[in-house]
């Protein structure tokens, strides 16, 4: 996370120092809709880091950004991954780790990480860039809801247990409060032409199982945890400015 740190701080020193050197015009701060895209990679702790490994997420949202550079909006991501964990099926393997399905065949499962997550944002852009004040460092806050599970599909539907309504009892379905913190840098150009954002963000969720038993362990399914994520995130941006307006200024 160390090298993520240093590119976000090259790349505000290098925009500033650009903008120094070739500006021509100041513009000014006005308002505008930041409507964005992002893709973000995950680590994850806690409980979570039980169950699941790494995963990638993708999402969009929007932020108003008012004239002081307040930043008001919402955002929604899923997230997906590949690496399970918990051993939700301990009471259908053989000797050899395999699920037998009811062909007398080893069971063609896939199984990955399935989730997705709201949130509430406010913030602020902190521009340290008299020529461009719609760019800076950003902190962002968020507050909203995580869900997460394990999806199974049984490639033969060779398990009577992973089809239907049976399959909940090994899902693993979670869910709760979520709280998240973002700390980056947002570019938007003089042109409007390249706008994006790149920062670090932490998720920390109060969640709790939603399925009463989990068949495996025939115990209860329904726990608190808390659920952490913590990794980078990069963005881009398609700003919507509210009543333009830029100042020349000749020799």
């Amino acid at each position: 996370m160390k090298y993520t740190a240093t590119f976000i701080i090259c790349l505000f020193l290098t925009f500033n120092f650009n903008f120094a050197q070739t500006a021509k015009k100041e513009v000014d701060n006005y308002p505008a809709y930041l409507i964005h895209v992002d893709y973000g990679y995950q680590i994850p702790s806690g409980d979570l880091a039980d169950r699941f490994g790494n995963n990638s997420n993708i999402g969009a949202g929007i932020l108003y950004k008012t004239k002081n550079n307040w930043l008001l909006g919402a955002d929604g991501h899923v997230m997906f991954g590949t690496d399970i964990k918990e051993n939700f099926a301990s009471n259908l393997l053989t000797a050899g780790g395999f699920v037998l399905g009811i062909n007398g065949l080893y069971a063609e499962l896939d199984t990955r990480e399935q989730g997705l997550y709201f949130m509430g944002k406010i913030g602020r852009l902190f521009s340290m860039n008299s020529v461009n004040p719609n760019t800076g460092f950003t902190v962002l806050l968020g507050a909203g809801y995580l869900q997460h599970k394990i999806q199974i599909e049984d490639r033969n539907s060779a398990v009577p247990q992973f089809q239907d309504e049976y399959r909940k009892g090994y899902d693993r379905l979670t869910s709760g409060l979520a709280f998240s913190q973002f700390v980056g840098y947002t570019h938007l150009s003089l042109n409007r032409r390249v706008n994006f954002y790149i920062g670090i963000e932490a998720i920390q969720a109060f969640t709790q199982g939603r399925r009463s038993t989990n068949f495996n362990t025939q115990t209860d399914g329904t726990g608190s945890r808390t659920d952490i994520l913590f990794g980078p995130r990069v963005g881009w941006i398609l700003p919507i400015y509210r009543e333009p307006s830029d100042r020349f200024y000749t020799d």
